[in-house]
Parts: structure tokens; C-alpha cells; sequence
């Protein structure tokens, strides 16, 4: 026992010493610096528990020590899962010569201590979250070897200290967030060997010194902003085995110079602005097995020869501007070359059959060139073939059937060519091939049944062509079917049900055939479907109810069909995003289901025969932004529910029985680029709250029950391009505010009661193209000028209005008017020359208008008197009654004074005895006549006058004596 307590005693003793000498701060001992480090590092997985003073140091984890455990030479924690920062206190372990902190999630800086390691060969840093710049203090690690700091996030210029550290040999700073110059001290690494620094910010020049690198093996600087030339002196590098400089903004030739790296086997300049021709001189890289001069701007011909570059196993010149044809002796018949990518130029000619020698080819990419005539039936020598990319050329004629010995073919591109004839039944003995895609050429015929032997087919794309006949029966045997695309042919018949057993099948597309019959019962077995397109065919009756069951369905589009029932099948995906039935005789409501639908952006119903109101589904939709409900039988007003789909696009009801006023919500829809509500039986006032909805570029409101004007706010919609607001009962004026509405090019107010002028202010909304139609309504005075100003408009119609004044000659420069209607007006004048082009039925009711195509404003006068109507006739002829009246009025008056001057005269006579005359009287007797009074006759004189002054006195007495005598004694005595 008392053994035990001593061994007890020593070990306590040995530990406590150990405590005392870290917690009395013991600087000479390395475990006093490490649980320093340790302190600042966040240690999930425990890695770091041994690192107590309870054990050795040299059995801590991570820790490799000298010999005789005096110092520690090796800190490698890579991996860790370790977190926190990198302590300062790394400075104090001198002795340390490989630093690990690598693949850990470290944040904070690199501490500029760390240069005080004068022994450190090896620092590993890389993968981190490490920020800040890279310290000066590493440059004087004078050991260092090996320097990874990169995928962290430091910033700022690569430090040029870097040049003096030069026993270095790997330096990896790629993947992080370096900017400024590559420095020219990088010239000084005499034995780099390594130097990665691509997918950085690095821009600038590449440096000339970077040929004093003289062991340099790899050079990787992708994915950067690097520009200018490459410089020739990188032809010095005589080790160089790999190049990378992809993804810059390099210019300039390729130089000549690069043809001197006679050990370089991969090459990569693509993503460059590079120009000019390939240097022939690159044949002389004899070691060169990868070559991707991609994605630049060089021209002329190709001159790389694989008979020269015999070890070339990937040849990639795509998206460049090379011309010509591949050159003869391209290919050796014992080739290495695998992949051959040559799109996207402007290469040109018949298929090459030089590339046939290329005996190991697995991809040939010759697409999006120029390439034209039939395709060889000697295709099949590329037995290695995976990949056959020819789509996008001008190749003709038909498939050769010597393709079905292509027994390696994987991917089949044709498309985009102009290939004719039928799919060759050898098609079927493709077994590998997994893709194939023939779509937009004319290729016709039936679809081969021996296609479905290709059972690991997964794409099949004919989209365009010509293929008539069925889908084959046998189309179940392909299980990894994922793709199905045969839109756009002249297919019939129904769908196969055998179709319903592709249970891997994604996305179906055969819309625009001529497709027949109902949905195949086998479709509930399509539970990955998520999308089918069926549009524009002949399929009819209802829909199975087992469609409900696929929960995959994210796009629907059966619309342009005859499909009859519910649509309830249909609304069992909450994945869906589209929904398309337009032009059908769905009937019924829709479905309430459809509501779980939350990511529904797109609900097309229109033209079928549903009924009912919508309320109830649209609460949860806020996604949706195209809605099409127009033609169907739906009623009742709009539902508040419908608020919540802010993100609404489109909202077309149009042209169902709904009724009700039109909710001042509508204004929150502030996304709303169209809305329709036109031809329905909607009441009320236009809500002001529409202004709200200001990128609203249609709004049609017409054939409603609408009242009240117009509202001001409508000026705020100065995105509007069409304003439709025909056929209500809209009264008031236009507002001024319409002005606002500098993009209108449809405007049509036709058939309300709206009054006032025209506003003069129309005439800037230059934009009007279509029509401006404000017939059938109560506006008066003149045509404003400034309707001149309108030079796009096609169509005006101001007919059936009471507009006055003359037609405005600035109508005339309408010059892309070829609808013009101002009938049934009271305007006049002379009607502008340019508007004799229009029909007589364009100015008729408008009486005083003159002009071709009316009548010439000469002969207007009289054709008006033709013209008069009834209440002018009564007019004219109280007038001249008139006239007659006053005129018999002043010859009674005439008659009378005659008749006072005969009396005067008779009773002269008599006062004189009647018997004798005096000279002057008989002048002025022209006659006399016997009067019979009172059953005597008497003499009168029938017409006489006295000249003299007495005579008149005397008259003008008798007369007016006599007047009053003779109404009492005269019974029947005329004058």
C-alpha cells in the first residue's frame, strides 16, 4: 500500500510541475506556446483533448518531435474539423518545419509571427476561411518549400516578398480572392516547380520574368482578368509539362514561341480574346496530349495534324472563326486522338472522311458549322464512336442504315440539319444508345417499332419533322425513358397504353399532331411525370380519375382539344406550376383542390363551359400571375380572395356572366401588366384605385354596365398601351390627365354618353397607332388640330357625334390613316385633299361638308336646296307668307289713298255743279264710270288727282269726313 501512495505522490508531483511551469508562463517549453495556440481554437471533434499537461508532448495529437523529443518538428492537423483563428504565438515554435492547419474551417488572418519560423519548409493553409492579406513576414522563410495558402478568402496583392523565398518549389494560391499584378519577383523562383493561381481576380500583364522559373513544370493562372500578350519568353521554360491559362482576357497571337515547350502535354488557352491563325509550329509538340484553344476569335484554316501530334488524345477548337475544310492527312490510322470538338465555327465542305482514320475516336463534335451534302455510309469505321454531334449544319439526304453498326454509339445528335426519309429500321441495333435527338429536319414516315429494342434509351427528341403513322405499341419496353418529345408531326391515333409503363418517363410532349382517343388508364403508373404537353390535337372524352394520383405533375398543357368532364383529375399535384386547358368542353366548377397548388403561376381555363364562382381557391395561390378564366359561364362577382395573388401578371375574366361593382382592391394588384374584365355585367364607377396599378399596360373594361366618369387617376397608368372602354355608360368628360398616357396606341371610349370637346391634349399621345375611337357619343365643337400630330395612327373614328367647325387641315399628314370615319356630325367646310382616297360613307351627315369624295364646294349650294329637309321647307314657306302678307298690306294701303283722292274729287265736282271742268282737271280725267247708290246712278271719276295745294288740303279733309260717312252709310259698296 505504501508503494501505491508514493507512485501516487511522483505522479502528482510530475504533474503539478508540469501546471505550474505553463500557468508561471515557463516560455522556454513549447507545450507552454501550444496550449496557447490551442486556446484560440474551437475543438468539436475533441482532436486536441490530449494536449494537457498530464501527458507528454511529443504524444499530443497532431505533434511529430526531433529524435530526442527536445523540440517539435511537425504540426499537422489537417482535416480536423477544427474552427477559431491562428494564435500569434505560432512565432514561438522556432523549431518547426511542416505547419498543417490545412482542409479545417480557420478564420482571422495569417499571423505575420509565422515569419519568424526560420525552419518552416512546409506551410499548409489551404482550405480555410482565412482573410486579409497575405503578411510581407512570410518572405523571410528562407527554408520554405512548399507554400498552399489558397480556397481561403484573402484579398490584396500577391506580395512580392514571395520572390525571396527561393528554395520554393510548390506555391498554391488559387481559389481565393487575390487582385492587382502577378509580381515580377515571381522570376526569382529558380526551382518553383508548382504555380497554381487561377480562379482569382489577378489582372495585369503576365510578366516577362516568368521565364526565369527555369524548373517550372506547371502553371496554372485560370479563370482570372489577366490581359495583354503572352509573352514569348514563357517559350523558355523547357520543363513546362502543363498551361493553363483558360478564361482570361488574353489578346494577341498565339506566339511561336509556345512550339519550343517540346515537354508540354496539356495546353489550355480557351476563354481568351486570342486572334489570328493556329501557328503550324504547334505540330512540333510532340508530347502533347491535351490541346483546347476553345472560345476565341482565331481565324484562317486548321493546320494542327494529328499525323504530326501523335500523342494527342483531346483536340477542342470550338466557338472560334476557323474556315476551310478538315485537311487530308488529319488522322492517323493508329490514332490516339479521343475527342475531337470542332463547333461552332465556319468550317465547311461535305462530311470529313479524313476524320473516319481517326480509328480511337469516341466524340465528334462538328456542330453549328457549315458543313453540308449526305452523310457517308462509312460512318460505322468509327467502331469507338460514344458521341456522333452533327447537329446544326446543312446535311442532307437520308440516315445511312450503316449507322446501326455503330455499336458504341451513346449519343446521337442530328438535329437542326435538313436530313430527309425515314428512321432505318438498323436504328434498333444501337443497344447503348442513350440519347438521340433528330428534331427540325424533314425526315418523315412511321417512328420504327425496332427503336424501342434500344432499351437504355433515356431522350427522344423528333420534334419537327415529318413522322406520320402511330406511336409504336411497343413503346413500353423502354423503362429508362425519361424524355419523350414528338411534338410538331402528323402522328394519329391514339396514345399507346403500353406508354403508361415508362414509370421513369419526366417530361411528354405531343402537342401539334393529329393524336385521337382518350388518356390511357395506364398514365396513373407515370409517377415521376412532371410535365405533359398535349395541346393542339384531337384527344376527347373525359379525363381518368387516376390522374389524380400523380404527384409529380408540374406543367399541363392539354389546351386546343375536345376533352369533356371535370378537371378535378388534373388539380392533384401540389407540385404543379402551369395549367393550360384553354379551348376544350371542360364543364363544371373548378376545383377547389386546385388551391394546394401553392407554386401555381400559370391557370389557363379559357374557352370551355365552367361554371359557378371562383372564391375559393385563390386565398393560397400567391404565386400565381397568369390567370385566364375568359369565356366560360362563370357568375358572380369578383372575390376579395383574389387580393391575394399580388404577384398577379394577367387577369383575363373576360367574357363570362360575372356582375357586381368592380372592387377598389383591384388597385393592390401592382404587378398587373393586363386586365381584362371586358363583356360581362359589371355596374358601378371605374375605380380610381386602377391608377394604382402602374404597370398595367392593358386595360379592358368595355361591353359592361359601367357608369360615372372616367377617373382622373387613369393618367397615372403612363405605361398603358391599350385602353378599351367601348360600350358602357360612361358619361362626363375625357380627363385631362389622359395626356399622361404618352404610350397608348389603342384607345377606344365608342358608345357611352361621354360630352365636352375633344381634349385638344389627345394630340400627344404621338404612340397612337392602332385606333382612337370616340364614336357613338355626346362630344361637340371642333376636331382639335393637334390630332395632326398623331403620324402612326391607322384608324380614327369620331363618327355619330355632334362635332362642329371645319375638318382641321393637319388631319391631312395622317398619312398611315386607312380607316377614317367622321359620318353623322354637323361639321363643314372644305374637306382636306388627302382624305379623297376614303370612301363617300367616311364624311356622310355632315351636309355642309364639300370635297371629294363629296361634291366640289361649288356645286354644294345647290345640292343643298335638293337636300332640304321637311322642317326647312315649313320655314321657307312661312316666310314667304310672310313676305305676301306685308305685300298685300302696302298695296291695300296704295289702294285706299287712291280711293280718299277719288272722293275728294267727287265731292269738288258737286260743290261745283257738276257740269263744268276746268282745264286743269282734265288733265287729269282718264274716265268716268257710273256708280249705282242707293237706286240712283251717279257719276264718278274712276281715277283722279288735283294738283294744286288746295285741292290736297281738301282732299285729305273729305277724305277722312267721308271714311266715317260712308262705313256707316255703305252696306255692300266695294272701292
Amino acid at each position: 500500500m505504501g508503494s501505491i501512495q508514493m507512485s501516487c505522490l511522483r505522479l502528482f508531483l510530475a504533474v503539478f510541475s508540469t501546471f505550474l511551469s505553463v500557468a508561471l508562463g515557463d516560455n522556454s517549453s513549447d507545450s507552454y506556446w501550444l496550449l496557447r495556440v490551442k486556446s484560440e481554437l474551437i475543438d468539436p471533434a475533441g482532436v486536441l483533448e490530449n494536449w494537457s499537461a498530464s501527458a507528454h508532448i511529443c504524444s499530443w495529437n497532431g505533434l511529430t518531435c526531433s529524435d530526442d523529443q527536445t523540440h517539435i518538428l511537425a504540426l499537422n492537423l489537417s482535416g480536423s474539423g477544427l474552427s477559431g483563428s491562428l494564435s500569434h504565438e505560432f512565432g514561438r515554435l522556432t523549431s518547426l518545419e511542416i505547419l498543417d492547419f490545412s482542409s479545417n474551417s480557420l478564420t482571422g488572418s495569417i499571423p505575420p509571427e509565422l515569419g519568424q519560423l526560420q525552419n518552416l519548409r512546409m506551410l499548409l493553409l489551404y482550405t480555410n476561411y482565412l482573410s486579409g492579406k497575405i503578411p510581407a513576414e512570410i518572405g523571410l522563410l528562407k527554408k520554405l518549400q512548399v507554400l498552399r495558402i489558397g480556397n481561403n478568402m484573402l484579398t490584396g496583392e500577391i506580395t512580392p516578398s514571395i520572390g525571396n523565398l527561393t528554395e520554393l518549389r510548390v506555391l498554391g494560391l488559387a481559389y481565393s480572392q487575390f487582385n492587382g499584378s502577378i509580381p515580377i519577383e515571381i522570376g526569382n523562383l529558380k526551382h518553383l516547380i508548382y504555380l497554381d493561381l487561377q480562379n482569382n481576380s489577378l489582372s495585369g500583364l503576365i510578366p516577362e520574368e516568368i521565364h526565369g522559373c527555369d524548373e517550372l513544370e506547371n502553371f496554372a493562372a485560370s479563370n482570372n482578368k489577366l490581359q495583354g500578350d503572352i509573352p514569348s519568353s514563357m517559350g523558355l521554360l523547357k520543363s513546362l509539362q502543363i498551361l493553363n491559362l483558360a478564361n482570361n482576357s488574353l489578346s494577341g497571337s498565339i506566339p511561336v514561341a509556345l512550339s519550343h515547350l517540346s515537354n508540354l502535354t496539356y495546353l489550355n488557352l480557351l476563354g481568351n480574346e486570342l486572334s489570328g491563325e493556329i501557328p503550324s509550329e504547334l505540330n512540333q509538340l510532340i508530347q502533347l496530349e491535351e490541346l483546347d484553344l476553345s472560345k476565341n476569335n482565331l481565324s484562317g484554316t486548321i493546320s494542327l495534324l494529328n499525323t504530326q501530334l501523335k500523342n494527342l488524345e483531346s483536340l477542342v477548337l470550338s466557338n472560334n472563326a476557323l474556315t476551310g475544310s478538315i485537311p487530308g492527312n488529319f488522322c492517323l490510322r493508329n490514332s490516339n486522338l479521343q475527342q475531337l470538338l470542332l463547333a461552332r465555327n465556319k468550317l465547311s465542305g461535305t462530311f470529313p472522311l479524313e476524320i473516319l482514320n481517326c480509328s480511337s475516336l469516341q466524340q465528334l463534335d462538328i456542330s453549328d458549322n457549315r458543313f453540308e451534302g449526305e452523310l457517308p455510309s462509312l460512318l460505322e469505321k468509327l467502331q469507338n464512336l460514344k458521341d456522333l454531334v452533327l447537329n446544326n449544319n446543312s446535311f442532307t439526304g437520308t440516315l445511312p442504315r450503316e449507322i446501326g453498326n455503330m455499336s458504341n454509339l451513346e449519343n446521337l445528335f442530328l438535329f437542326g440539319n435538313i436530313i430527309t426519309g425515314a428512321i432505318p429500321m438498323e436504328i434498333g441495333k444501337l443497344q447503348m444508345l442513350s440519347v438521340i435527338y433528330l428534331y427540325d429536319n424533314q425526315m418523315s414516315g412511321n417512328i420504327p417499332t425496332e427503336l424501342t429494342n434500344c432499351t437504355n434509351l433515356t431522350e427522344i427528341d423528333f420534334f419537327g419533322n415529318h413522322f406520320t403513322g402511330f406511336i409504336p405499341e411497343t413503346i413500353g419496353k423502354l423503362k429508362n425513358l425519361v424524355l419523350l418529345q414528338l411534338r410538331q408531326n402528323y402522328l394519329s391515333g391514339p396514345i399507346p397504353p403500353s406508354l403508361g409503363y415508362c414509370k421513369r418517363l419526366q417530361s411528354l410532349a405531343l402537342a401539334d399532331n393529329k393524336l385521337s382517343g382518350s388518356l390511357p388508364s395506364t398514365f396513373r403508373f407515370l409517377s415521376e411525370l412532371g410535365i405533359i404537353t398535349l395541346y393542339n390535337n384531337s384527344f376527347e372524352g373525359p379525363l381518368p380519375n387516376s390522374l389524380f394520383l400523380l404527384k409529380s405533375l408540374k406543367i399541363i398543357n392539354f389546351s386546343h382539344n375536345r376533352f369533356s368532364g371535370t378537371i378535378f383529375p388534373l388539380s392533384g399535384s401540389n407540385a404543379l406550376t402551369l395549367l393550360d386547358l384553354t379551348n376544350n368542353t371542360f364543364s363544371g366548377p373548378i376545383p377547389s383542390t386546385l388551391a394546394m397548388s401553392r407554386n401555381l403561376s400559370r391557370l389557363r381555363l379559357a374557352h370551355n363551359h365552367l361554371i359557378g364562382n371562383i372564391s375559393s381557391i385563390f386565398v393560397q395561390l400567391t404565386e400565381l400571375k397568369f390567370l385566364d378564366l375568359s369565356f366560360n359561364n362563370l357568375s358572380a362577382g369578383l372575390p376579395s380572395e383574389l387580393s391575394s395573388c399580388r404577384k398577379l401578371e394577367h387577369l383575363l375574366l373576360n367574357n363570362n356572366k360575372f356582375t357586381g361593382i368592380l372592387p377598389p382592391w383591384l388597385g393592390s394588384l401592382q404587378e398587373l401588366g393586363e386586365l381584362d374584365l371586358s363583356s360581362n355585367n359589371f355596374y358601378g364607377t371605374v375605380p380610381a384605385e386602377l391608377g394604382n396599378c402602374s404597370r398595367l399596360l392593358k386595360l379592358s373594361l368595355h361591353s359592361n354596365n359601367l357608369s360615372g366618369e372616367i377617373p382622373q387617376e387613369i393618367g397615372n397608368l403612363t405605361s398603358l398601351n391599350v385602353l378599351t372602354l367601348q360600350g358602357n355608360n360612361l358619361s362626363g368628360s375625357i380627363p385631362s390627365t389622359m395626356q399622361q398616357c404618352k404610350k397608348l396606341f389603342e384607345l377606344r371610349l365608342s358608345e357611352n354618353f361621354l360630352t365636352g370637346s375633344i381634349p385638344s391634349e389627345l394630340g400627344s399621345l404621338t404612340e397612337l397607332q392602332v385606333i382612337l375611337d370616340l364614336s357613338k357619343n355626346h362630344f361637340f365643337g371642333e376636331i382639335p388640330s393637334s390630332l395632326g400630330n398623331l403620324v402612326m395612327l391607322e384608324i380614327l373614328n369620331l363618327s355619330s357625334n355632334q362635332l362642329q367647325g371645319e375638318v382641321p387641315s393637319s388631319l391631312g399628314e395622317l398619312t398611315s390613316l386607312h380607316v377614317l370615319n367622321l359620318s353623322n356630325n354637323h361639321l363643314q367646310g372644305q374637306i382636306p385633299s388627302t382624305f379623297s382616297r376614303f370612301p363617300l360613307s367616311s364624311f356622310l351627315g355632315n351636309d355642309k361638308l364639300c370635297g371629294p369624295p363629296l361634291v366640289s364646294c361649288s356645286e354644294s349650294v345647290g345640292l343643298q336646296l335638293k337636300k332640304l329637309s321637311n322642317t326647312e321647307v315649313v320655314g321657307i314657306i312661312v316666310v314667304i307668307g310672310f313676305i305676301s302678307t306685308v305685300i298685300c298690306f302696302v298695296m291695300l294701303y296704295i289702294m285706299l289713298r287712291m280711293w280718299c283722292k277719288w272722293r275728294e274729287i267727287s265731292i269738288s265736282s258737286a260743290e261745283n255743279g257738276g257740269t263744268e271742268k276746268t282745264k286743269e282737271e282734265g288733265k287729269w280725267v282718264y274716265g268716268d264710270q257710273e256708280k249705282r247708290r242707293n237706286g240712283e246712278y251717279w257719276k264718278v271719276n274712276s281715277m283722279a288727282s288735283v294738283s294744286s295745294q288746295d285741292n290736297k288740303q281738301r282732299s285729305a279733309t273729305a277724305c277722312i269726313f267721308h271714311l266715317k260717312v260712308d262705313s256707316e252709310g255703305m252696306d255692300n259698296t266695294l272701292f
